[in-house]
């Protein structure tokens, strides 16, 4: 029973260090999508969804390198082309979903203040990061498999002789003698 709770718990921790990584890299995340919107929004004419498109695909960019290099290094790194390509997929469902909140909020309900904007822009970027989580962790950055653990040391030695994964031994024949020559 121990053995599946100290697992149990081993599972958490890790979820917990991973979610704790992925909040890191997010976080920054969310200051370079704000900031590069805010940016936009203050000095360019851009419409708002317009200019929250564009900070999202900023932001998309550094999270990435943020993901690969810190969030998720530990994991498998074979196929970067296949990689990129998810996270690009994914990240583009997730600034639909990002840009969809506020884009319903400016046209559908006439929220258009510079308040207004950032606090949907927020709601957005929370709700697609639950998506984000989700879909990176589950198929862009995927587990490596467990390694096994190495079995404990018993007191008593295993007896010798044909275990469950062994064959038996199989001595070859001894070779027949040449019978002596008569003449």
């Amino acid at each position: 029973m121990t053995t599946q709770r100290g697992s149990v718990l081993e599972r958490v921790r890790g979820l917990v260090r991973e979610v704790a990584k992925f909040g890191a890299v997010g976080g920054l995340g969310v200051l370079v999508n704000l900031g590069v919107f805010n940016l936009i929004r203050h000095t360019t004419d851009l419409q708002v969804v317009r200019a929250s498109v564009i900070a999202t695909v900023v932001a998309i960019a550094t999270n990435y390198l943020g993901f690969r290099y810190f969030a998720y290094r530990d994991r498998a790194q074979s196929g970067r082309t296949r990689e990129m390509a998810l996270f690009a997929g994914f990240s583009a469902i997730g600034l639909v979903i990002e840009n969809g909140v506020l884009y319903t909020a400016t046209y559908g309900f006439g929220w258009d203040g510079p308040l207004a904007s950032n606090v949907f822009k927020f709601i957005g970027i929370g709700t697609a990061t639950v998506f984000r989580f989700w879909s990176y962790r589950t198929w862009v950055f995927k587990a490596l498999p467990p390694v096994a653990a190495p079995a404990a040391a018993t007191e008593s030695a295993p007896e010798p002789g044909p275990g469950p994964l062994r064959r038996p031994e199989r001595r070859p024949e001894p070779l027949p003698r040449p019978e002596p020559a008569n003449n």
